[in-house]
């Protein structure tokens, strides 16, 4: 906190430049909902609406991302099921992103910079992380891993 000398003048704070502060976050929140929408109204399911996995495509192999498409789809209709069957991790990743972006409002909103800075081992951990998933996902056997 910062303590403000008589001599200086605190910042103007209006609502009309905090709600300035949140057109970025808007226009994000807004592409978001309107790509969701589509992958919602075109399912992935049916085939020739979306390109193949390039991951897929080329090497045969299931990616991190594989099926995310069609989990959004799922859980754009409310099927919690069917999208923990397409891609296990992606109800999770956007509860994630959601919290992230909350956290990125509020810090505009109230005239903060949003900064974070990881701990050194966080790299390292998403990248074992990704090697161990793809793997997971590739072992014969293993349906609760691979894209249904």
């Amino acid at each position: 906190m910062t303590l403000l000398h008589h001599h200086e003048a605190a910042p103007p704070s209006t609502s009309g430049s905090r709600w300035r502060r949140l057109v970025r976050p808007g226009l994000v929140a807004t592409a978001v909902a309107a790509g969701t929408a589509y992958v919602w109204a075109v399912d992935p399911n049916e085939p020739g609406h979306y390109p193949l996995c390039p991951t897929y495509a080329l090497a045969g192999v299931y990616c991190p991302g594989c099926g995310m498409l069609r989990a959004t789809h799922d859980l754009a209709h409310l099927d919690l099921a069917g999208a923990l069957a397409r891609n296990p991790l992606a109800p999770f990743l956007y509860l994630g992103i959601v919290l992230l972006f909350a956290v990125w409002v509020r810090a505009r909103w109230q005239g903060r910079p949003l900064r974070w800075d990881p701990p050194r081992w966080m790299p390292w951990f998403l990248g074992v992380s990704f090697v161990v998933w793809t793997i997971a996902r590739n072992v014969p056997g293993w349906s609760w891993a691979s894209p249904a």
